[in-house]
C-alpha cells in the first residue's frame, strides 16, 4: 500500500482500516507505490491544499509533481497519471483553467502525459474551491528495487536539499504573512535527481520524498517499517536561514515541515560519496545526514549541534497542517 506521511493517526488507520480490509499486509510493501509486476509501479495521491497557489506554485503543480515523485520514490521513470477533480459549486472557470494550464506545464517539465480522469462537482462549502486526486503508471529503471525492507544497519541516509520550503510558503499565505525574505515552495520534479543517482551505480536500498510531516516523520515511517533505529545529526541537515527564521516565528519545527521537491536516499555505507556526488549535481545543498542503527528498535534520534540527543517523535495527524 502507497504510504504518504501524515503522522501516527495515518499509520494507525493503515494497520486497523485499510490493511485489514484489502488484504494480507505482508503482501504491501509500505512504500509510496505498489509494484504489479517486475518493472511497473502504480500509485495514487490527493491534494488539498489550501491555499490554492502559493509563493512557486500551485495545486495543479502539486498534482503532477506529488504522484510524478512517488513514482520516482519506487526507482520509476513516471510516464503516465489520471486527474480528477473535485470542484466546490461556484468556482470561478478561470481559477480552473489557471489550475489546469499549471498542471499542463508541469507534466511537461516531469515528462509524463495526463491521459485520462474525471470531474465531479459539490455543493459550496462541501471543498475549499478544489480538490484533486491523480494517479500514475511509470516503469522501473536500472533494475531498481527499493523499499525499507532493504535497509540495514551501517547504511548511509542523504538528503537531496534544504527542507521546509514548501511547507513555510504555503502557511505564510494562509496566515497573511510577509518575511524579509520571500520563501518559494520547492516543488520540483524528483525523477531526474533519481536517475543521476541510480546511473551512478550506488547501491541505493530505499527512497522516500519528504511531504506532509516534513524529515521527521519520512525517518519515522522507514524506521518503523524495517524495526532500526536511526540515528541523523541536526548539524548536517540543510535548513536556509529565512526557513529557520520564519520557523521560528511560526512556532514550528523545520524537521516537520512539508517540502514538495525534497528527498532522502539511503543507501549501502560505501557507496555513501559517490551517491553525495551524484545528488549534488542537482543540488549543492545535498548532504549525508546519518545513519541506520542497529535492528530490533524502531526510533529516531538526533545527535545536536552541541552534542546532546533526542527523540525525533513521530507527530499526530492533527498537528500536521494541511498543506499538500
Amino acid at each position: 500500500m502507497a504510504h504518504g506521511s501524515g503522522g501516527r493517526m495515518m499509520d494507525q488507520l493503515i494497520e486497523e482500516v485499510f490493511l485489514p480490509a484489502f488484504g494480507d499486509p505482508v503482501a504491501h510493501e509500505r512504500h509510496d507505490g505498489a509494484r504489479l509486476d517486475g518493472t511497473i509501479i502504480f500509485c495514487t495521491d490527493a491534494y488539498v491544499v489550501k491555499p490554492l497557489y502559493f509563493p512557486g506554485g500551485s495545486i495543479g503543480e502539486l498534482a503532477v509533481y506529488g504522484t510524478a515523485n512517488d513514482l520516482a520514490m519506487c526507482g520509476a521513470r513516471p510516464r503516465w497519471l489520471s486527474a480528477s477533480f473535485i470542484l466546490e459549486e461556484g468556482l470561478p472557470l478561470e481559477t480552473l483553467r489557471r489550475v489546469v494550464t499549471d498542471m499542463g506545464r508541469a507534466a511537461q517539465t516531469a515528462k509524463v502525459l495526463i491521459v485520462t480522469g474525471d470531474t465531479k462537482v459539490v455543493e459550496r462549502g462541501a471543498a475549499d474551491g478544489l480538490y484533486i486526486t491523480t494517479a500514475g503508471v511509470g516503469f522501473v529503471e536500472f533494475g531498481a528495487r527499493v523499499g525499507p525492507a532493504l535497509i540495514g544497519p551501517g547504511d548511509a541516509i542523504l538528503i537531496s536539499g534544504e527542507v521546509g520550503a514548501h511547507g513555510v510558503a504555503v502557511m505564510s499565505v494562509r496566515e497573511g504573512l510577509a518575511f524579509e525574505t520571500e520563501i518559494v515552495s520547492d516543488t520540483a520534479p524528483l525523477w531526474p535527481a533519481v536517475e543521476k543517482l541510480l546511473r551512478a551505480g550506488a547501491e541505493v536500498h530505499c527512497l522516500r520524498d519528504l511531504t506532509r510531516g516534513g524529515l521527521a516523520s519520512a525517518l519515522n515511517e522507514i524506521a518503523r517499517a524495517r524495526g532500526v533505529e536511526i540515528e541523523v545529526q541536526e548539524a548536517a541537515i540543510p535548513v536556509g536561514e529565512a526557513v529557520r527564521g520564519a520557523c521560528e516565528f511560526l512556532g514550528l519545527d523545520p524537521l516537520y515541515v512539508a517540502n514538495e521537491g525534497r528527498f532522502i536516499a539511503i543507501v549501502k555505507d560505501t557507496d555513501a560519496e559517490s551517491a553525495l556526488a551524484a545528488m549534488k549535481k542537482f543540488d549543492e545543498r545535498a548532504a549525508i545526514i546519518g545513519r541506520v542503527g542497529e535492528e530490533g528498535r524502531a526510533r529516531v534520534t538526533m545527535e545536536s549541534a552541541i552534542g546532546g540527543r533526542r527523540a525525533l517523535d513521530h507527530l499526530s495527524g492533527d498537528l500536521l497542517p494541511r498543506i499538500c
